[in-house]
């Protein structure tokens, strides 16, 4: 189901915790949402819908994959700066990230996942991954 996009600062400053099989509809809920704003957004987590669980979608190549409980467990030394925008918040803000990153995760089949992502998508990743520490963007 789309839901509505989280503009407090206040529920989107606090921290997600771990996802588990019980928030399944969560991921389909982010999945919807994240489609329904695609010509804006090509990344989500799910305080930006009001839940607070360690859950993001991402713009990988074509399509959009959910990511539970994501980890970046490697990262390259070279990092960039760049500016972001939030679909949560106006405007953009300055921010550094990592070139390349590899990630572990489950996919929505809660199935153990490990990628290696570079450049704009490893930027959407840390983007949405901030969110679980309340980071504002």
């Amino acid at each position: 189901m789309v839901k509505d996009i989280v503009r407090d600062e206040k529920i989107l400053s606090v921290k997600s915790e771990p996802a588990t099989r019980a928030d399944m509809q969560t991921v389909r809920d982010l999945l919807d949402t994240v489609q329904a704003n695609s010509e804006r957004c090509v990344g989500m987590a799910a305080n930006m819908i009001g839940v607070h669980k360690t859950i993001l979608v991402a713009l990988i190549g074509e399509e959009y994959i959910a990511m539970i409980n994501p980890r970046i467990v490697d990262k390259s030394k070279e990092t960039y700066e760049t500016e972001e925008g939030c679909l949560s918040l106006s405007g953009v803000r300055p921010v550094t990230r990592f070139r390349t990153i590899c990630v572990e995760y489950l996919d929505k089949k809660f199935k153990r996942r490990r990628g290696i992502f570079r450049d704009y998508e490893a930027e959407i990743i840390q983007h949405e991954m901030d969110h679980f520490e309340g980071k504002i963007i």
